[in-house]
């Protein structure tokens, strides 16, 4: 997609929600780099669903590591995988507080070095917390740039690179928000609501659902 479209698509998501945020809660740096590695192969919801009492108990890097491995996993036991999640938060507390003072690092290279951490990770927290205008790539960017000529690429690095070449710098900090929350409720991956698109005519997918909205 050229610039030049790519600066339109993104500029009527930005209309459509002109402040985009996280769906993720969290009180702090640390508390959002917890929930968003606890977000890996999880829905927002639920992650939101286990944080509160989790948090409550240990919302810092230092209260994190008291509370231990075997307890952290008794508070999110309904998230997938949260043997690993409970394995990669105690020891990415007990980095954070060994290495960095106890603080999060605004650095993504640093952050990748923390259990748990990759660099989907890394830039939604650089970008959440810090207001970097990082990409993070996840599975719903990583569809929407494929499935509509947005940026496409065989791998999330390729497609993080792809939105970075053709979205305009003024748009890159909401760009995040505005691809996750349109691959989540409208660019869909079963069946995408074509006609509810306010990018629909910029689309290149081919096999469109629906009728398309009369967009001004």
């Amino acid at each position: 997609m050229t610039k030049q479209k790519a600066a339109k698509f993104i500029e009527r998501l930005a209309k459509r929600l002109p402040a985009p945020k996280t769906e993720l809660e969290y009180e702090s740096p640390f508390t959002l780099l917890v929930a968003v590695v606890l977000s890996a192969q999880a829905t927002d919801a639920g992650v939101n669903k286990a944080t509160p009492a989790l948090f409550k108990a240990a919302n810092t890097p230092a209260k994190m590591a008291k509370l231990g491995e075997a307890r952290i996993r008794d508070y999110i036991k309904t998230i997938g995988l949260f043997n690993t999640k409970a394995k990669n938060v105690h020891a990415l507390s007990r980095m954070l507080i060994e290495h960095y003072g106890g603080e999060v690092p605004r650095d993504r290279e640093a952050l990748q070095t923390l259990p748990g951490v990759g660099r989907k990770t890394a830039n939604v927290v650089l970008n959440v917390a810090f207001g970097e205008p990082t990409i993070a790539v996840d599975t719903h960017i990583f569809r929407v740039g494929n499935r509509t000529g947005l940026a496409p690429g065989k791998t999330p690095d390729e497609v993080e690179r792809g939105l970075e070449a053709v979205i305009p710098a003024k748009w890159k900090m909401g760009a995040h928000h505005w691809l996750i929350l349109h691959g989540r409720y409208v660019c869909k991956a079963r069946k995408p609501l074509c006609g509810a698109c306010v990018v629909r005519d910029l689309c290149g997918y081919t096999a469109k659902t629906e009728l398309a909205l009369d967009i001004a």
